[in-house]
């Protein structure tokens, strides 16, 4: 029996947890005292109190408060120290393990400059663009004319919709660029940008890579991940139904080679843009980690990721037991602490919590009956996965289940998700990215 101590908080903390219990682990987590009655610290077997809500980010805060907990392995979850190499290397230095690719693979994949090339190298297809970073305007310039607009600026070490925008004129490009190279400067330390053509009827496609022990690396069905506000993912299903079979097992078979090529090992995401009007998929970046959405993968291929991960982060190289081939449909639905409208935070006691539950209805939840949502964190509640044998019923039972839960205290974006579940274009599955935004304009005209 090992000790593994979860570096994060809220649901994906729950969620890892909750695994670590089922395999006979020990799970530990570190929390601030804001977070004291969230169900991650209870669901722990142990725990240690932190200086402050800013520690999930700091890395010798985490490596000491694992250390203290007498942890074996580390597992990061997503978001806060989950790409960060330096985390990684410091949780080895320690004498523990990370539950992840190796330092040096976060690296290269964490940067977009050398994730694109990298991918270029393993046979993947890239949008037109840069070859590598551009540092200054004229090169950002010189690449924008050679493409043609629209393009694409989009931080190198960026993540989670941060250090983005779309330029569609060259007289937008030196307002972008200073704004995107400003805001990456000072949020990730690197102001570095790279430029690529964009695509304007596209969708956001991903594909969940497991990098085993012995180079090998196993491809599940995609997950469409369309529907996004602020360049954030809000709705994801999986399988995607703007793929056929020979769509899927092409991309299926990029991301495998990629993730061989690089020699990952654990849980990863390569993310494509798909372009709706000339059929083709672009490499976008690699996640180097698990993902927000992981559980639409577990619920058509009947398997535990987690468990996976931890098996591989042991060194064992055994392809678990899964339905090779997506079974039925599922959709997850991300449950914020926001409005429904302008998609601004709204924190709260929480006063009424209902979750919806019922044959085929998952609920992945950070909060409870009489918690806090405070404002040092991500708004996300829950999530609410539903499964069926098709599209057309995991929509119905998705409506059910928003319509069944309720909150009261802090805002919930409930009306957005009972907007888009209605929504034709993404009823028919004939949506793109630019979905949210069509439904935004059209509330505000």
């Amino acid at each position: 029996m090992a000790t593994v101590f979860v570096a994060n908080r809220g649901e994906i903390a729950a969620r890892i947890l909750r695994t670590v219990r089922a395999v006979g682990h020990t799970g530990a987590v570190a929390y601030p005292q804001v977070d004291a009655e969230l169900p991650y610290v209870s669901a722990a077997d142990a725990a240690v109190e932190l200086a402050g809500p800013r520690e999930f980010g700091d890395v010798e805060a985490m490596v000491a408060a694992a250390r203290a907990l007498g942890a074996d392995l580390v597992h990061p979850g997503y978001g806060f120290l989950s790409e960060n190499a330096h985390f990684a290397r410091a949780v080895e230095a320690a004498g523990m393990v990370f539950v992840g690719p190796s330092p040096d693979v976060i690296e290269l994949m964490g940067d977009k400059a050398s994730a694109r090339a990298a991918a270029v190298e393993a046979g993947l297809s890239v949008a037109p663009g840069s070859d590598g970073a551009v540092n200054s305007l004229e090169a950002a310039q010189h690449v924008a004319r050679a493409v043609g607009y629209p393009v694409m600026l989009k931080a190198v070490a960026g993540g989670g919709g941060i250090g983005m925008a779309v330029v569609r004129t060259e007289d937008e490009l030196d307002r972008a660029f200073t704004s995107v190279t400003g805001r990456a400067g000072s949020v990730f330390g690197d102001d570095r940008v790279i430029v690529e053509r964009f695509i304007e009827r596209s969708r956001h496609l991903e594909v969940q890579v497991m990098g085993l022990p012995d180079g090998r690396a196993v491809a599940l069905s995609e997950r469409d991940c369309s529907v996004q506000r602020r360049h954030q993912k809000v709705v994801e299903e999986s399988p995607s139904p703007a793929l056929d079979a020979a769509g899927r097992a092409s991309l299926l078979a990029s991301a495998g080679a990629l993730a061989e090529a690089v020699g990952y090992q654990g849980a990863g995401t390569v993310e494509f843009i798909h372009d709706l009007d000339s059929g083709e998929s672009y490499f976008l970046e690699m996640n180097t980690r698990l993902q927000v959405e992981h559980p639409v993968t577990e619920a058509v291929h009947d398997v535990d990721l987690v468990a996976w991960q931890l098996r591989i982060a042991e060194g064992d190289s055994t392809i678990p037991e899964f339905d090779v081939q997506p079974r039925g449909h599922a959709i997850e639905l991300r449950l914020y602490a926001e409005d429904s409208e302008r998609f601004l935070p709204r924190p709260g006691a929480i006063e009424r919590w209902e979750m919806p539950q019922g044959e085929g209805v998952r609920v992945d939840a950070g909060y409870g009956p009489a918690t806090t949502v405070t404002p040092f964190f991500d708004p996300l509640l829950a999530k609410v996965i539903v499964s069926a044998t098709t599209r057309a019923e995991a929509i119905a039972r998705a409506r059910e289940a928003v319509d069944t839960t309720a909150i009261e205290g802090p805002g919930a974006n409930l009306a957005f998700l009972a907007r888009v579940l209605r929504e034709p274009d993404f009823v028919e599955g004939t949506h793109d990215t630019s979905l949210v935004a069509r439904m935004s304009a059209a509330t505000t005209a």
